[in-house]
């Protein structure tokens, strides 16, 4: 039986990644990738949601067992929310298919002890 990810996204001001994963870690995640951004609106927008948009942009990956997924998106929403400092957005994305996490899966298990393919090698 093979363990079901979520790859949950945060969008947020820079400079709250830590916020996010704070909030994240509360929730039984461990760990994330951050990518800088640069974000883009219409002042409309911003006049329609009360808030000004800074372009500078954090946007927090983490890939979470699906069971922790609803936790994981409401501490982040409770923390890191639109209504923070930090303006973040957050979803999910199914995740069909994960390699390269050992001891998560139990094709990773099965795949190590095969070895690599001889076309590889």
């Amino acid at each position: 039986m093979n363990k079901q990810f979520e790859a949950v996204f945060c969008v947020i001001n820079a400079g709250f990644a830590d916020t996010v994963m704070f909030a994240a870690r509360k929730a039984g995640a461990t760990g994330a990738t951050i990518l800088k951004g640069h974000g883009t609106t219409r002042t409309e927008a911003e006049k329609q949601f009360n808030l000004t948009i800074q372009p500078e942009k954090e946007v927090v990956i983490i890939l979470i067992p699906k069971e922790f997924k609803d936790d994981v998106l409401k501490q982040i929403y409770a923390i890191a929310g639109l209504e923070s400092e930090g303006h973040g957005i957050a979803f999910s994305v199914p995740v069909t298919k994960v390699v390269g996490l050992e001891g998560f899966t139990d094709e990773s298990a099965s795949e190590e002890a095969a070895g690599p393919p001889a076309e590889s090698l």
